[in-house]
């Protein structure tokens, strides 16, 4: 059985008890439900609004493998419909049903607080094709829009969620736990699919009293929280809430930096507000809509952080424990978390609160560097500006970017020097009919090289300057007179102002945008790819239009048996010389050898006749 209760929603050969198939007054499917308590089945409030007033509720998964119907109506007032908030994204679409008669407790299961980032997931609905059920899998993308739903995209095209899924229960495939609820799917005018749920916090930001029946921490530790007595609401340092709030809606660093002091008291309002508005469960209405007074950009999407933490004399273990169960790394609990966490691939948005205060920092920098390498973003606050501060832009910050912008200059190396090679080869051997130029893209990786390097031998003069100590780390006041980030690592990774004190309330200077330049690679190594394979399939078809000249050659030279026949040698020696070309027009050579074939044929058919 699930942690959550009820059936194991991983099972892939089992209808779970919790799923529900709703039927309006007219008998048609109107979609999907999950059966939180006895007596009580979550929704989405379209599916109500479709289904009209009256309701069934059918249990497909019952034990005794009957299906009973029992009607259902709406719960009091735990309706809440869609609508669209100012940038147009939906909000809502929940609703609570009261059965007439209590299912046994057994059939029932409850939602799971979990992060949610690249998991893979499963849902159970009624679409029209399939009215009895059937299981659809879907690997989550991320947030979207300021609600705190979820995109999922199908592990195939036709296990997009249609008509007679919304509603259903999404679970996660490695826990079963059930996390959240689908809300539609739809495709898009480029032809992609998407599905999308709101997860149990934003159910519960919607729904309060269903708390009860939603299960797993929290997301944000309660030393976090803002003060009860909302003295500190109206303390604002804007310019860092914009930080924040870009971090949070992902502004492409992996790692943040910043310190608050503890008698900074703007600063720790601000760091505790991001927290809370982006807390799918703890944000408030308000806060969805562009219509609140928060100043511009200084509101980051529901859903921008999966765990705050306050590492304040907590130790690593106890932290990464957290993570772990946050994570829904419950297998083998006789492992150590970190462990857990090092062999999983689960990904999520943390933010640390105090890591300098913590009982262990430098093994809290252990942890954070395992997750730093398997792929989760990281916020981390400091209280001082001291060794553990350093230690840890060191090791998360600057060696990390050190080795990606050297990855990138080894990536960049290859594109303009083999990868170009092997072009020009084929350049040099036919004409590149149907296939797109790529100087563009050559001369823009060789910027990027060239920027780049520029920028490691910055940096070894710095280093060279301080003794071979990179003396700040990471943002040295912005941008040198070359116009080179001279810290290499990017923006918005840590926060400075000119004096070079951390995060004192200025951004950064603009520096080298490393993923700009790995997308640049990618782009210039896939259409380099591309390019020579059809450039490989035009050599290909040159070296088969010779095989064919030659073979019909000597087929036409014994039909002559010594004569001559200057007009179809004119057309061989005119194939001929287009398929010896350098670079050979392959569709000139391939109407030149049509052209002496077809010659070749006919003279054939003569002489039979």
């Amino acid at each position: 059985m699930a942690a959550g209760g009820g059936d194991p929603a991983a099972s892939p050969l089992k209808t779970p008890s919790w799923a529900v198939r709703i039927r309006g007054a007219d008998g048609e499917i109107a979609g999907a439900g999950i059966l939180l308590t006895p007596d009580q089945v979550l929704t989405c409030a379209h599916v109500v609004d479709r289904a009209e007033d009256r309701l069934t509720a059918e249990f497909v998964g019952a034990a005794d493998h009957s299906v009973p119907a029992v009607p259902a109506r709406v719960d009091g007032s735990a309706y809440v419909p869609e609508t669209r908030d100012a940038d147009g994204d939906p909000v809502g679409d929940v609703a609570l049903l009261r059965l007439d008669r209590p299912r046994p407790v057994g059939e029932t299961v409850r939602l799971h607080r979990l992060s949610a980032p690249g998991r893979e997931v499963r849902m159970y609905g009624f679409p029209y094709a399939h009215n009895g059920g059937i299981w659809f899998r879907s690997t989550v993308v991320g947030g979207c829009g300021r609600d705190g739903q979820v995109q999922l995209s199908p592990v195939s095209p036709g296990e997009l969620a249609s008509p007679g899924c919304s509603g259903a229960g999404v679970a996660d495939s490695r826990t079963g736990e059930v996390i959240g609820m689908v809300l539609s799917g739809q495709q898009d005018q480029h032809g992609n699919r998407f599905s999308f749920m709101s997860p149990a916090e934003t159910i519960a930001r919607h729904l309060p009293r269903l708390k009860p029946h939603i299960v797993g921490p929290t997301a944000v530790d309660e030393r976090l929280l803002p003060a009860a007595d909302g003295a500190s609401q109206d303390l604002l340092d804007e310019p860092f809430a914009q930080r924040l709030a870009a971090w949070l809606r992902d502004d492409g660093s992996q790692v943040k930096i910043s310190v608050v002091g503890p008698g900074d008291a703007a600063r720790s309002a601000t760091l505790r507000r991001a927290i809370t508005l982006a807390d799918r469960e703890l944000r408030t209405a308000v806060s969805v809509d562009r219509a609140s007074l928060d100043p511009p950009g200084t509101v980051p999407s529901a859903g921008g952080h999966d765990l705050a933490v306050d590492a304040s004399g907590v130790s690593a273990a106890e932290i990464a424990e957290r993570i772990a169960e946050r994570m829904g790394l419950w297998q083998h609990p006789e492992d150590p978390p970190l462990d857990r966490i090092r062999a999983s691939r689960a990904t999520l948005n943390l933010v640390v609160v105090g890591v300098d205060e913590a009982a262990d920092p430098l093994s809290l920098l252990d942890l954070l560097d395992v997750l730093r390498a398997g792929g989760s973003r990281l916020l981390l606050v400091f209280r001082e500006d001291g060794d553990c501060h350093r230690r840890a832009r060191d090791r998360l910050l600057v060696r990390p970017g050190r080795e990606r912008r050297a990855r990138l200059v080894e990536r960049l190396r290859e594109i303009t020097g083999p990868l170009a090679q092997d072009l020009h080869e084929r350049l040099a051997a036919v004409v590149p009919h149907g296939v797109r130029p790529l100087d563009s893209d050559l001369v823009a990786a060789h910027a990027a090289l060239a920027g780049l390097l520029r920028a490691d031998d910055a940096d070894d003069a710095d280093d060279a300057d301080a003794g071979g100590v990179d003396r700040d780390g990471v943002d040295r006041g912005g941008v040198d007179r070359g116009g080179v980030d001279r810290g290499g690592v990017g923006r918005g990774d840590e926060d400075r102002e000119g004096d070079g004190r951390p995060d004192s309330g200025r951004v950064p200077g603009p520096g080298l945008d490393l993923a700009r330049y790995e997308r640049l690679a990618d782009r210039a190594a896939g259409r380099l790819a591309k390019a020579v394979a059809q450039l490989d399939r035009l050599r290909d078809r040159r070296d088969e239009l010779a095989g064919r000249l030659r073979g019909y050659h000597v087929l036409h030279q014994h039909a002559l048996r010594g004569e001559e026949d200057p007009e179809v040698d004119g057309l061989y020696l005119r194939a001929h010389a287009l398929l010896r070309a350098r670079p050979c027009d392959v569709r000139a050579a391939e109407a030149a050898v049509d052209a002496y074939t077809r010659r070749v044929d006919d003279h054939g058919e003569g002489d039979a006749r």
